[in-house]
């Protein structure tokens, strides 16, 4: 802190701004409560007091997701429930996060060969930024990922961010930018560029 080192009692902490909301984003994740199939009664056990995801701040599942900012999704994902995976990612206020919960979110599962109606993972869908596999994974298993989400948020900047102007910032930290958040002629052009870009094979 330079100029401030050793100017207070030893009981006295300093931080920055962005460390200081970090540090209440991490410490207050509200889950949306969006369970598709078996994977959800894990989630539930979770927020159960045997493990009690409450410890983390996560507790305050929401029923609308406007009010959260994280999307655990639990379950198998078929195309019919896509645009409506999509259409809440998209009502929720950023920043966002999203986890994966269960082998069917991860890739389809079971479901990845023969399972015709089912989308063979849901970051096919929405960006993802923790995956958690299993079939059904354990209440452990998503508080270790619920850590992960953390440690991200933990790690953000939003105030210094420190990119040059008119560089294309996605919205969220790590994630892709989805086609509806490109609303001008300048910020197309980038994201086809940065697409072909990407889509280029890496030389060895």
């Amino acid at each position: 802190m330079g100029v401030l080192e050793g100017r207070f009692e030893e009981s006295v902490m300093t931080t920055t701004l962005e460390q200081a909301i970090n540090w209440a984003r991490e410490s207050s994740l509200w889950p949306m409560t969006f369970g598709l199939a078996c994977c959800a009664i894990e989630m539930m056990a979770t927020g159960a007091s045997r493990y009690d995801i409450d410890r983390f701040g996560a507790g305050a599942f929401r029923a609308t997701p406007r009010q959260a900012d994280l999307m655990i999704v639990a379950g198998t994902v078929n195309h019919k429930m896509a645009s409506r995976v999509q259409r809440l990612y998209h009502q929720m206020p950023d920043p966002k996060f999203v986890i994966a919960m269960g082998a069917c979110t991860c890739g389809g599962g079971p479901y990845y060969k023969y399972g015709y109606n089912v989308v063979k993972g849901v970051d096919l869908v929405v960006p993802v930024d923790v995956y958690v596999p299993g079939c059904p994974p354990r209440p452990e298993a998503l508080l270790e990922g619920l850590m992960r989400v953390q440690d991200k948020v933990r790690a953000m900047h939003e105030l210094t961010r420190g990119q040059p102007i008119g560089e294309l910032i996605p919205k969220r930290t790590g994630g892709v930018m989805l086609a509806d958040e490109v609303d001008t002629p300048e910020k197309a052009l980038a994201f086809a560029i940065r697409n072909k870009e990407q889509a280029k094979p890496s030389k060895a």
